[in-house]
């Protein structure tokens, strides 16, 4: 099966079909996604949280993304891969936003990176861009910048919040971007964002109209924790399977019951007898 392309993403929406993402961080997760059909697979920076136990993205390193893209590149041979630009690698300056980015690139084999924000980041993409490097936008709610929005809120509910995101969006598709990643935005704001661009919106939490979706892996496979988010659709319970399958585990073990003579190893009788002979 071909591999797929920003390009390819382009098509997607030009032929109205809906672009599907997820994020991964690991070889077999990107594995099942990829065998599962899914059209881009994020390397996201929420690995901070989900991956790593963080109570916040900021906190995740260049050398920590770099890891988790290498894995999930090895899970991956259809779907394209994207990993986030962690907080603190695009921050600096356009030199060091270009260097880092080409790290990912040559050292994870990532198709794409993703930054957050548009107003003062447009000229760290702008960069990455020019460097041959794809890029995908973030905006509406970018965790990164959580502090300054207030906390994990919507974002664009008056006019001109949602003036001002359009207005990114396209300053966006100006500056180069393959796609755009729309987060807890209102649905009227996100459907006005997807028809005033030729390129593709993925929506998290910001309604139907756009031209894809994306979601965090463990927000899916129910295995978070804690609060779940309410644009996330859990399409599984691992973690109620997973504590199960450890309870049983413990309680096989301390009971005796495993490993059973099925889950050993036997010796030829006359090695075992030559054995005990000597340990009598």
């Amino acid at each position: 099966m071909m591999k797929l392309t920003p390009g390819d993403l382009s098509a997607l929406k030009q032929q109205h079909q809906k672009i599907t993402m997820i994020t991964a961080y690991d070889a077999p997760s990107a594995r099942f996604a990829d065998a599962a059909g899914i059209d881009a697979i994020l390397v996201g920076d929420s690995a901070a949280m989900t991956v790593f136990g963080y109570d916040q993205t900021t906190a995740i390193t260049v050398e920590d993304m770099l890891l988790l893209a290498r894995a999930a590149r090895r899970g991956t041979s259809r779907a394209l891969l994207v990993a986030d630009m962690p907080f603190g690698s695009v921050q600096v300056s356009d030199a060091e936003t270009v260097a880092n980015a080409i790290r990912f690139v040559k050292e994870a084999g990532v198709d794409a990176v993703k930054i957050e924000g548009a107003g003062p980041m447009l000229r760290r993409t702008g960069a990455v861009i020019d460097a041959g490097i794809p890029v995908i936008g973030h905006i509406g709610l970018t965790p990164q910048s959580v502090s300054q929005l207030g906390g994990y809120k919507a974002q664009g509910r008056t006019a001109v919040a949602a003036e001002r995101l359009l207005d990114d969006a396209q300053a966006l598709e100006r500056a180069g971007c393959v796609a755009i990643v729309l987060e807890a935005i209102p649905q009227p704001v996100a459907a006005s964002i997807t028809r005033a661009l030729a390129i593709p919106t993925i929506g998290i939490g910001a309604g139907v109209d756009c031209d894809g979706q994306v979601l965090v892996w463990h927000d899916v496979m129910g295995i978070t924790g804690g609060h779940v988010p309410k644009f996330v659709k859990q399409y599984a319970d691992l973690g109620r399977d997973i504590a199960k399958a450890l309870e049983a585990y413990v309680a096989d073990v301390q009971a005796g019951r495993f490993p059973e003579a099925r889950h050993t190893y036997a010796m030829p009788d006359s090695e075992r007898e030559r054995f005990e002979t000597h340990h009598k």
